[in-house]
């Protein structure tokens, strides 16, 4: 890791409910997380601030946390994350930026990629199989930062800006829910925000790129797409705003039919405005989708016409179990697990 060793301090197991059919079970953790992933029916992951990793494998029984910190004292916030059957993967957010990566299930750790740059700063990660992955993160030089792995997260490779689409000054994207990245089959979308929002799309699994425009609102700091979701190749949503006035609606929300090469305005425009998260849910056929951020939690169970809203300022993200039978919420020191109403 050259000169950053990494320590692991690995706390006790912290026992949870007993019964876990509860319509909705809240565990607190000293982290703001902004990064969950939901791998079965039973085991969920989360990464958070103040070096934070853990783990349930029983649903939420008990978890393991892992405090990560480097020799030098540096205790790393983590915004990325990725498992997979064979190794977990933790992205910490500014410079220097260290992956980590586990594979006996977060009992011990190892820096596989270490990047310093003043101007680094990564914000989502994800795996299309076991083998094969990426992390993306703000513009260095006049392009994305885009890391590919080919053989199982144990050597990442950056791409080169002359292998990828140029970046519009003041394009970046926002580490708000590990929710920049989609995936389906070999394609892979980007969602950027700021300045300007769009779509960096590639359809052989990050070896070339395009870039596509949204009419979602962009131009300010603060603005653009916060997050995106493809329910399938075809279908998919960017939903954000701006963070300056959240409850601002107008021009937060685009969708695509055609695999995101063109984007139009979410209709209507009397949806939920700002959202940090949006997540399909699965087996819905497209018509359940959650929008989760401080604003609260906003679902709908038809294709986004109409929406039912949860006023809770707790929550940066949301993912599913691979049934839909449960989400699984992350935020200011929390983690939720509640049942979904079919």
């Amino acid at each position: 890791m050259r000169g950053l060793l990494m320590t692991c301090c690995l706390l006790a197991a912290c026992s949870g409910p007993t019964e876990l059919e509860e319509l909705k079970i809240t565990w607190e953790v000293p982290s703001s997380i902004r990064a969950l992933e939901v791998v079965s029916e039973s085991e969920v992951w989360y990464a958070g601030s103040n070096g934070r990793i853990g783990v349930t494998r029983d649903g939420g029984k008990s978890w393991q946390h892992d405090s990560l910190t480097l020799t030098d004292g540096t205790v790393p916030a983590f915004r990325s994350l990725a498992v997979t059957s064979r190794a977990a993967h933790a992205l910490t957010i500014a410079s220097p930026a260290v992956l980590f990566r586990s594979t006996d299930h977060g009992a011990h750790w190892d820096s596989v990629y270490t990047e310093h740059h003043e101007d680094v700063f990564y914000d989502s990660m994800a795996f299309w199989d076991d083998e094969e992955g990426i992390a993306m993160g703000d513009a260095i030089d006049g392009c994305l930062s885009i890391l590919i792995t080919r053989d199982g997260g144990l050597t990442w490779v950056k791409k080169r800006c002359d292998e990828l689409p140029p970046s519009i000054i003041g394009e970046a994207a926002f580490a708000a829910s590990n929710g920049n990245i989609a995936l389906a089959g070999d394609q892979v979308w980007i969602a950027t925000g700021g300045k300007a929002s769009r779509i960096f799309h590639s359809s052989d699994r990050g070896q070339s790129w395009g870039v596509y425009p949204t009419p979602i609102v962009q131009g300010g700091t603060m603005t653009g797409m916060f997050s995106m979701a493809m329910c399938d190749a075809d279908r998919g949503l960017g939903w954000g705003g701006n963070w300056e006035a959240m409850e601002d609606n107008t021009a937060n929300k685009v969708t695509s039919s055609d695999g995101g090469r063109s984007w139009s305005l979410f209709s209507p425009n009397e949806g939920p405005g700002y959202r940090s998260c949006i997540r399909y849910l699965p087996g819905s056929n497209c018509q359940g989708i959650w929008a989760v951020g401080t604003p609260g939690i906003s679902q709908s169970t038809d294709a986004g016409q109409t929406w039912q809203t949860e006023a809770d300022s707790s929550f940066f993200t949301v993912r599913f179990t691979p049934s839909g039978m449960h989400a699984w919420l992350a935020g200011r020191g929390v983690i939720q697990r509640r049942r979904v109403n079919s």
